[in-house]
């Protein structure tokens, strides 16, 4: 059954924390997923959520930990000692997980807190991990894995396989490597199963394996998992040895962020902020983008400046029309690009392809745009040549916009600057000017502008 977080409920949380009904608390807390029980400590406020956490034992306290927010994970760990964090917490997660609570520790502490791990290779992991920038596989990946040699035999196999599984959570794949730790494939829990005790493992195993190098890119990590519908995907280093495995959950974590991101980019907002962040915070990422769409109405109301339209002041009834087709003509161009682009889905159309692409259906929208625009100014008893400014300033500047959207995030993408910087705000005002000046351009070969 779905958990759903209500203002009643907090409030009873929060008067049962006040009367001190731990163990009424607990025992009600303890039917909750993790995620849920770090939902409501985000809602409650500090003191309260400090308070709540401590109810726990130290392994739901990890799991709780990982599904908190980093200002609430700041809040939790502020008032705990680098011994408690470490015993109560570090060594109850993963190492993936251990890695990125100590990644968002203050220098000083991160070494307390490794000192005090006693398990000295779930240390040592950890080290390794840290060395890795976030935005890698490396940064990703976890330790914990199940591993076999290729010149094992079935029963070696599963009795070194039970050793191993007591580290690890869940196992999802058994990986096959050499002597030197080198991977070779991937092992079949039902040829494991079905197999003769005597056999080898380098008779029965796949060969078939996706693998990834620990620099490569998250991004890179996700569009792999997700072409192949993978839920594990083993990480190599440069040598090809095994050293570790990034699994599904880690992956949709940077799905959501990059989405987040490209959608605050194209929404004109500059840095990543949440809706609980001060006003300061807020209008420092917003306004950027604000003062660009400012700059581009003064350069709009210049380029009306440059016409003389007093006597044709039914032009000025359709900026607003031109502009608005403009910037969503150009804005749906970038976002199918931008889109393509994060997804590897463009395929191998070069620049010119995609352009020309984009021309017929700029066109054929033009075409059937500027068709009932004409008709409805037309009835509306304006000019013919009002109507037919119009009508052709439309197709002209779909077809503008449409390219305009198609070219600028390729060509970012082409020297390594985020495409996505390409859709919204930018877009949009670039269209709203270039647009209104085809417009009025169209004008003066139609009327004494």
């Amino acid at each position: 059954m779905k958990f759903e977080l209500s203002k009643y409920y907090i409030q009873d949380i929060s008067e049962k924390l006040e009367r001190k009904d731990f163990k009424i608390l607990k025992a009600e807390l303890s039917e909750l997923h993790h995620a849920d029980i770090a939902e409501l400590i985000e809602e409650l406020d500090d003191e309260e959520g400090k308070l709540l956490f401590e109810l726990f034992e130290d392994e739901d306290s990890a799991e709780i930990l990982i599904e908190l927010d980093d200002e609430n994970r700041e809040v939790v760990l502020e008032d705990l000692t680098s011994q408690e964090i470490a015993e109560m917490l570090i060594e109850n997660l993963d190492s993936d997980d251990a890695a990125d609570i100590i990644a968002d520790l203050p220098s000083y502490k991160k070494e307390e807190v490794l000192a005090h791990i006693e398990d000295i290779d779930h240390a040592s992991d950890i080290v390794d991990l840290l060395s890795y920038p976030e935005n890698t596989a490396g940064g990703l990946m976890a330790k914990e894995l199940i591993h076999v040699n290729d010149k094992w035999s079935i029963l070696r196999c599963v009795s070194e396989m039970r050793k191993q599984a007591e580290d690890v959570d869940k196992v999802y794949t058994i990986y096959v490597v050499d002597d030197n730790r080198i991977l070779l494939g991937t092992l079949s829990l039902k040829k494991l199963l079905l197999s003769p005790e005597k056999n080898l493992i380098k008779n029965i195993y796949n060969e078939k394996v996706i693998s990834v190098k620990a620099n490569f890119d998250d991004e890179e990590v996700a569009n792999i998992m997700d072409k192949y519908d993978l839920i594990v995907l083993p990480v190599v280093d440069d040598l090809n040895r095994l050293i570790g495995r990034i699994t599904i959950d880690d992956v949709v974590d940077v799905m959501k962020e990059e989405a987040m991101e490209d959608y605050n980019k194209a929404s004109g907002i500059s840095e990543q902020v949440d809706s609980s962040d001060n006003i300061v915070t807020l209008t420092r990422a917003r306004l950027p983008w604000l003062l660009i769409g400012l700059m581009g109405g003064i350069m709009g109301a210049q380029v009306m400046g440059i016409f003389d339209i007093a006597n044709n002041i039914e032009l000025a009834f359709f900026t607003p029309l031109i502009a608005a087709m403009g910037g969503n003509v150009g804005v749906q161009s970038a976002a199918i690009i931008v889109q393509g682009l994060a997804s590897n889905s463009l395929g191998m159309d070069t620049l010119g392809e995609r352009l020309f692409k984009e021309l017929g259906v700029a066109m054929l929208n033009g075409v059937i745009c500027s068709a009932i625009i004409m008709l409805i100014t037309f009835l509306l008893g304006y000019p013919s040549a009002i109507y037919f400014t119009v009508s052709i300033s439309i197709m002209a500047v779909i077809i503008f916009a449409a390219l305009f959207g198609t070219f600028v995030p390729l060509a970012l993408n082409k020297y390594k600057i985020d495409p996505a910087l390409a859709t919204g705000p930018f877009i949009t005002t670039v269209n709203d000017v270039l647009g209104l000046f085809i417009y009025f351009m169209i004008g003066k070969l139609f009327l004494d502008l």
